[in-house]
């Protein structure tokens, strides 16, 4: 990915706004011929950043705007993708500081954990499934960095895809124990279901999203690895969340994971 002066300015602005927890004016009002290339390249810059700090490793990607009427209201045709990093992961029943975070949201999805490679292009869904060691229910938390979430298509995919966080369920599952496609999703909000949504809702299955990220991935002349987390998109409306939520994610076949959001900072 190539990056300019422009890019790196950008990238610090997105930098300051997650540290400070403070949001920034929308990117694209600051630079409004800023293009998806340049977007990612903003997204690459943060990520290579946050990984130069030590113990923090990249561990996976995530992918979103995998619903279809999302991408029809950011006037986009496919989806788009976002780093993760081992300090942006919690395990189930975490309590995260809420404080650190902006204008956060939650929605249930599913990670896939890969044992082989997937290198595009070509990829499929046979592909898919064939590479994927087990798969766990998820909470991602997603949080705009852009004030007042007024995102275009080059804000949110150059602010991670606007992801902040994600907690892991403890089971694992094969694919194979499931009719993924069809596996169900409840999201409950201090005990009250908040959203609902099917894994089909994510292109159709969940696999087909992990084969655009790979496809995709290729034309940056990377893969997707063993060992890594991808988060497929979410399969029902995201919530938003406040001090003292709990959230609760059940997924059909695959179990739930839940976590509370805290005043503190730790």
């Amino acid at each position: 990915m190539q990056e300019s002066p422009i890019h790196t300015q950008l990238a610090q602005q997105l930098w300051e706004a997650r540290i400070q927890a403070s949001p920034c004016e929308p990117l694209s009002n600051t630079a409004s011929t800023l293009t998806i290339p340049d977007a990612y390249s903003i997204s690459d810059i943060n990520m290579r950043r946050r990984v130069a700090q030590g113990a923090v490793r990249l561990v996976g990607k995530k992918i979103g705007l995998t619903s279809l009427a999302v991408q029809k209201q950011l006037q986009v045709l496919e989806p788009d993708f976002g780093y993760l990093t081992s300090d942006m992961q919690f395990a189930d029943e975490a309590i995260l500081p809420i404080s650190t975070l902006i204008a956060p949201k939650v929605e249930g999805e599913v990670a896939f954990v890969l044992k082989k490679e997937l290198r595009g292009p070509g990829v499929d869904r046979a592909a898919v499934l064939a590479a994927t060691d087990y798969l766990l229910p998820v909470i991602e938390i997603i949080d705009s960095r852009v004030r007042d979430w007024k995102i275009k298509i080059v804000d949110t995919i150059a602010d991670n895809a606007s992801s902040a966080a994600y907690i892991l369920g403890k089971e694992r599952h094969a694919i194979k124990e499931l009719d993924f496609a069809l596996a169900g999703m409840a999201l409950f909000l201090n005990g009250e279901v908040a959203s609902t949504g099917v894994a089909m809702a994510c292109l159709g299955h969940p696999a087909d999203a992990v084969a655009w990220l790979a496809n995709t991935m290729a034309r940056f002349g990377q893969s997707l690895l063993p060992g890594e987390i991808i988060l497929s998109g979410a399969f029902g409306p995201v919530v938003p969340v406040f001090e003292g939520d709990h959230v609760l994610v059940k997924i059909s076949g695959l179990g739930k994971v839940e976590c509370r959001f805290s005043g503190g900072n730790s």
